[in-house]
C-alpha cells in the first residue's frame, strides 16, 4: 500500500504510525508544507494521513497552501482513498465534507479520557476500539459531524473527538499516535499554551505513567489495521476456511 502523509509543522510528525508502516511493509511518502513541497498526483495514494498543527484551518491568508491541501483532501476522498486526519487533519476533513469547524469551549492539553458512543458500535472501525481510553490531547478547535458521518467518540471537555465517514475516512481530534520524544516536541513548541485551565495539564502531569504511551500507540495501530483491510481479510479467511 502507498501511503502519503501531509505535514504541517516540524514538530508534529507520525509518531508511532511510523512503526506501523515499517511493520506492514508499506511504502511511504509524505509533503511537508512548511518546507514548500509539493503535493502528489492523488491517483498514487493508497490511504492518505494527515497531521496536526498549531494553525486552524480558516488561516489561508496566513498559509496560502491550506487551500490546495483542502482541495488535494477532497479529490482523495471523492477519489475513494483511505484518509485519517489527526487533530488539524480532522479539523480539514470536517471541513472539507462541509462541517463547521470553530473554536472549543475549553483547551484540551493533556491526558483526558475519552469514550466511545453508541453509534461507535455500527462502524466497523471502532466496533473493538477501546469503550473508555485515556488518550493524549493537544487542541483549541473542535467540528461539527459532517452530515453521513458517524459519530464515535466524546470527552467531557470535547462532545466530538472522532467520526467515520462511508467506512473509510476517520477524524480524530485526539492523538494515539504520540510517543514520549513527539509530546517533547510539541510541548517545547507550545510552552506559551500551558496556562491554567480545566482541561490543561503541566508537563511533569503528562509524563508521571509513560505507560499510557504504549497503550495510545498501540490503539493507533489497531485503527490503522482496520482502516488498511487487515482485520477485514483475516476475518474473510477465517469464514472461508470454515
Amino acid at each position: 500500500m502507498n501511503i502519503h502523509y501531509l505535514q504541517h509543522v516540524p514538530f508534529e510528525g507520525l509518531g508511532s504510525i511510523k512503526d506501523w508502516i515499517k511493520r506492514e511493509g508499506h511504502t511511504l511518502s509524505g509533503t511537508c508544507f512548511y518546507r514548500g513541497e509539493p503535493l502528489p498526483m492523488v491517483e498514487t495514494v493508497d490511504m492518505l494521513i494527515i497531521m496536526g498543527g498549531p494553525m486552524n484551518i480558516y488561516e489561508e491568508a496566513r498559509y496560502p497552501w491550506l487551500a490546495d491541501e483542502k482541495h488535494f483532501i477532497r479529490q482523495a476522498i471523492t477519489a475513494g482513498r483511505r484518509v485519517l486526519g489527526i487533530c488539524l487533519g480532522a479539523q480539514l476533513i470536517a471541513d472539507v465534507l462541509g462541517a463547521k469547524v470553530y473554536a472549543n469551549s475549553d483547551k484540551e492539553i493533556g491526558w483526558f479520557p475519552v469514550e466511545t458512543t453508541g453509534a461507535a458500535s455500527g462502524s466497523r472501525l471502532f466496533a473493538a476500539f477501546p469503550r473508555q481510553l485515556d488518550a493524549f490531547h493537544w487542541h483549541g478547535d473542535t467540528f461539527d459531524i459532517p452530515v453521513d458521518a458517524v459519530h464515535t467518540v466524546r470527552s467531557a471537555g470535547c462532545a466530538h473527538q472522532a467520526f467515520v465517514y462511508d467506512e473509510r475516512v476517520v477524524g480524530l481530534q485526539f492523538h494515539l499516535e504520540t510517543t514520549p520524544a513527539s509530546a517533547w516536541q510539541i510541548i517545547a513548541h507550545g510552552e506559551d499554551e500551558l496556562v491554567e485551565g480545566r482541561y490543561i495539564q503541566t508537563p511533569q502531569v503528562m509524563f508521571a505513567d509513560a505507560r499510557r504511551f504504549d497503550t495510545i500507540n498501540h490503539a493507533m495501530h489497531e485503527l490503522l489495521d482496520w482502516l488498511a483491510g487487515t482485520h477485514v481479510r483475516t476475518a474473510s479467511a477465517g469464514v472461508g476456511a470454515a
